[in-house]
């Protein structure tokens, strides 16, 4: 389970999508760009391969909350 999410505009405009995460899961920091079609692309180390669908599904249903339902 991703813990301790957090996000901020890639942009200083907000009319402008994209976004920069920060996150930990299974205790290691991960950072990610999110962009507008929903593709995600690791800074530094992504997580392990058989747990990236499930970080990327736990991802998309945080940013639908978080920046889509405002």
């Amino acid at each position: 389970m991703i813990s301790h999410f957090q996000w901020k505009n890639l942009y200083g405009d907000e009319q402008i999508p994209g976004w920069k995460l920060s996150f930990f899961f299974k205790k290691q920091s991960f950072q990610a760009i999110y962009n507008q079609n929903g593709s995600i692309e690791w800074i530094g180390p992504s997580p392990a391969q058989e747990d990236v669908k499930q970080v990327q599904a736990q991802i998309q249903e945080l940013m639908l909350f978080h920046v889509y339902d405002k």
